[in-house]
């Protein structure tokens, strides 16, 4: 037990930086998967482009062209990944910007139980920032709470 007020604070503010530092790799990771989500996204554009030649007819050049049934399955499926891999990408941008800025812990946290399901690189992500917020002192980051020590506000490192 510490019972003297400087070691105290010395504990704290190890804490304090640690979980600092842990916020700031976090919003790096959240920014590089944001990234990679959206190079990813465009992926299905392919799909997309094959979907509109069949319904505009430049695909019927062959004996048995494809029914224009199966371009508006081609344009809707690719809409849709892409469409959500976007939305995805900019919610993980978000996330690492709030992170970095401490607030709005709901929607990070949220944020990164929805990108556990992206293995691997989402999962360790999302894995290791639920560790780091359920902290309660990364809590009392976010929450903004008092710290006398500190000059009333957290240290910060933007």
């Amino acid at each position: 037990m510490y019972h003297q007020t400087g070691n105290k604070f010395l504990l704290l503010k190890r804490f304090m930086n640690k979980d600092l530092e842990h916020l700031k790799l976090l919003s790096i990771g959240f920014y590089i998967y944001a990234g990679l989500t959206a190079l990813f996204a465009c992926f299905p554009i392919i799909h997309l482009v094959v979907g509109i030649a069949m319904i505009t007819g430049r695909m019927n050049e062959g004996q048995n062209p494809p029914p224009p049934e199966f371009g508006w399955f081609f344009v809707g499926l690719a809409s849709v990944f892409i469409l959500s891999g976007w939305a995805l990408a900019i919610a993980s941008l978000l996330a690492g910007r709030f992170i970095k800025q401490q607030k709005k812990y709901m929607f990070v946290f949220v944020v990164a139980c929805i990108i556990c399901a992206f293995a691997p690189l989402g999962t360790i992500l999302g894995v290791f920032t639920i560790v780091v917020l359920l902290r309660e002192s990364v809590k009392a980051l976010f929450e903004r709470q008092n710290f006398p020590q500190f000059g009333n506000t957290p240290p910060d490192w933007r």
